[in-house]
């Protein structure tokens, strides 16, 4: 008697994305750099979220569906705890420093680095990456209406700052 045929050999639920870890950073690393520049308005630490992003991908790379998917994700959610840290060290030495004059810059990068961070990683989102809601609201754990409610905002924000 024979055993029977135990069917395909195990293999990943997914197929193995082709780029390697290399060749994602070779690819993505510029564009996750301008997004991340976008969402934080520093050029050092949007380097340092994107360096953030390619190393918890390398970490857990055999684990990933969509790579490009999962930087942008972490490059968002990395954004998000600098712009929580920053508050809270404002906060803690709001009293003991005064505020910097900040240096003339573009106006709509003014403005968009002092909306909350939610409108603006969407309008980043939709308006420079042109990304689509429903992939919006997944980068962000929201509902599709979520985001086009923070859309709104930050827009009707953008407006009215550049009307002053």
């Amino acid at each position: 008697m024979t055993a029977p045929d135990p069917g395909p050999a195990a293999s990943p639920p997914y197929p193995r994305p082709v780029a390697s870890p290399a060749e994602l950073f070779a690819d993505h690393h510029d564009a996750l750099v301008r997004f991340a520049y976008l969402l934080t308005g520093n050029r050092a630490v949007a380097e340092d979220v994107v360096q953030d992003a390619f190393v918890q991908l390398h970490a857990r790379y055999a684990d990933v569906r969509t790579p490009g998917a999962y930087l942008r994700t972490s490059v968002v959610n990395g954004s998000r705890m600098h712009h929580r840290r920053a508050a809270r060290e404002r906060a803690r030495f709001a009293d003991l420093v005064p505020l910097a004059v900040q240096p003339e810059t573009n106006v709509v990068l003014d403005v968009l680095g002092r909306l909350p961070h939610r409108q603006r990683a969407v309008l980043v989102l939709r308006y420079y990456e042109d990304r689509p809601e429903a992939e919006i609201a997944e980068l962000l754990g929201c509902r599709p209406a979520t985001v086009r409610s923070l859309a709104s905002r930050g827009l009707a924000a953008l407006r009215k700052a550049m009307e002053e």
